[in-house]
């Protein structure tokens, strides 16, 4: 898909890590420069651990962008809010953003609720879709306007992983090639 010149991408998978036909596996074969963060615990994880090994990958690799899905993008917005970000990211990719706070949201996790509703400060495109069991369109939208990134319903694809049957989803690639070349614009 891609060569080795450009912004390392650290992938941050969500509950239960993501499977071998899921997109980030996909993403991580195929291009160098692809990083898959592993956490310790996938099914019932806390989040301030999550986020203390998130910390260390940012610190292994300055200038990363990061491409999270669902829990993984609140992991993201707890990390932004409790460490400064400024400068050690380039921006990130939040798929399928899973609502901690919402009736479907599974128990186990602890820390990951309340949803933090504080700007990224940098660049970031949230992506969701209309028929999605642990987000709704409208929770979705209110993390894109409160963490300043920029909004992509893609409509109906359910949680946006390997049951979507996206493959290795080129359309959300070419959304992260325009994070890794500065083209999204910085908001919040």
């Amino acid at each position: 898909m891609d060569g080795a010149n450009e912004t390392q991408v650290l992938i941050l998978p969500g509950l239960f890590d993501s499977g071998p036909l899921h997109w980030q596996t996909l993403w991580g074969k195929a291009n160098t420069g692809f990083a898959r963060v592993e956490q310790e615990d996938w099914a019932t994880p806390r989040c301030a651990d999550w986020v203390a090994t998130l910390e260390a990958a940012v610190a292994g690799v300055p200038g990363s962008v990061l491409v999270a899905h669902s829990s993984a993008c609140a992991l993201i917005a707890h990390w932004a809010s409790t460490h400064d970000p400024a400068g050690r990211v380039k921006g990130a990719l939040l798929v399928a953003p899973s609502d901690p706070e919402g009736s479907a949201y599974p128990e186990g996790p602890t820390g990951f609720a309340p949803m933090p509703q504080r700007a990224l400060h940098f660049p970031s495109i949230v992506v969701f879709s209309t028929d999605d069991v642990y987000v709704s369109v409208e929770r979705a939208e209110q993390f894109a306007d409160a963490w300043g990134s920029e909004a992509v319903n893609i409509g109906a694809a359910g949680h946006i992983n390997s049951q979507s049957g996206l493959g290795d989803w080129p359309a959300g690639f070419a959304l992260l090639h325009r994070l890794r070349n500065g083209s999204s614009q910085a908001l919040g």
